[in-house]
């Protein structure tokens, strides 16, 4: 299996900048996520513990051309000879938690996924036929649609549909408020950061894969760092004396949202180094969205407005294969720009 390459942060941005790996060699398209399921979830998210030998068992791996294809019970994982590895889920999932019913219902080639709330809101998900995101709307109880996310732009040069790859952005604003360490940021620097225009002027608009899967997308937004938040070794669980170092994350993105009810955040969890590839690939899927489900669960953020990754140890913050507590982080960032093509106000 292809090895991680480390590489220094891009030139023109600071210390600490994740480097990224080198674009993918094969330009097929991402196989699709396992389908949606039909059924609500109790609510209060997952159950606690990860077990890793179990998921591990489970795997069915292939090969296809030159890239592998790897299974897991509710993920596919794809290890591209470049070295760099894409992780795809069911993003419904989340929803499902405390829901009144789910119906998934087929329109032509693509999946009508509807969850209805206790309260009767209703999300409305609609993907494509190789499980990749169309749209994305909250209908209220009186039939009032708001359309979160509007995934249907397709540049035709992106590799395979998912994968951007473009230059570095010139940074005109201070280092430490282009990586926000959460840690050490007061409330309003957390929240001006969550609603911070791009760093430089966009081109056009991007769907949520290119944004997911090209680090040089992610990098024109800046990022808040939550390395406090850790975990035990192959768990994916928050403890209870955690929590509360979201509180002031889930704050600003509560006040942003109730500013406009369009606005989407990424969760993107992160690894160190050490371990399997794999494992750190799958794990760090999961933290992200073990914390994307304690900001609904604990502090009422909208499950709708927040998409997660993981990325395993494929962009380290610091450049080590040793055990190294800052790569075992969380990072959160607004994409509402990249998904709209909004470049903002001019610098």
């Amino acid at each position: 299996m292809p090895q991680i390459v480390h590489r220094g942060p891009p030139p023109g941005l600071p210390p600490g900048t994740p480097a990224a790996p080198p674009p993918p060699r094969v330009a097929a398209p991402l196989p699709p996520p396992p389908p949606p399921q039909a059924t609500p979830l109790p609510a209060g998210g997952p159950p606690r513990g990860v077990n890793l030998q179990e998921i591990r068992a489970q795997r069915q791996q292939i090969v296809e051309g030159d890239r592998t294809i790897i299974r897991e019970q509710d993920r596919v994982i794809v290890v591209d000879p470049s070295g760099q590895s894409f992780i795809r889920h069911d993003e419904d999932e989340r929803f499902r938690y405390g829901a009144r019913n789910v119906e998934v219902l087929r329109e032509g080639a693509d999946t009508r996924t509807v969850i209805v709330r206790p309260d009767g809101v209703e999300i409305i998900t609609i993907t494509g036929p190789d499980g990749s995101l169309l749209r994305r709307i909250r209908r209220g109880p009186d039939g009032r649609e708001i359309i979160i996310i509007d995934n249907t732009y397709r540049d035709p040069a992106a590799v395979g549909g998912f994968y951007v790859d473009l230059p570095p952005p010139v940074l005109r604003i201070p280092p430490d408020r282009y990586i926000v360490e959460a840690d050490v940021a007061p409330p309003e620097v957390i929240y001006d950061t969550l609603m911070a225009p791009p760093v430089e002027r966009l081109e056009r608009r991007f769907s949520l894969d290119e944004i997911r899967y090209s680090p040089s997308v992610r990098m024109r937004m800046p990022s808040i760092d939550l390395d406090t938040i850790t975990f035990d070794t192959g768990s994916a669980d928050i403890g209870p004396e955690q929590a509360a170092k979201l509180q002031v994350i889930a704050d600003g993105l509560n006040r942003a949202i109730s500013r406009n009810p369009r606005e989407v955040f990424l969760v993107e969890g992160h690894t160190d180094a050490t371990g399997n590839d794999v494992d750190n690939l799958s794990l760090s899927d999961r933290r992200a969205e073990s914390v994307a489900n304690l900001l609904t669960q604990q502090f009422q953020v909208p499950a709708e407005n927040l998409t997660t990754q993981g990325y395993g140890a494929q962009y380290l913050k610091i450049p080590t294969d040793e055990p190294e507590r800052r790569n075992r982080r969380v990072t959160v960032r607004r994409i509402t720009p990249l998904l709209t093509g909004d470049a903002g106000p001019p610098r």
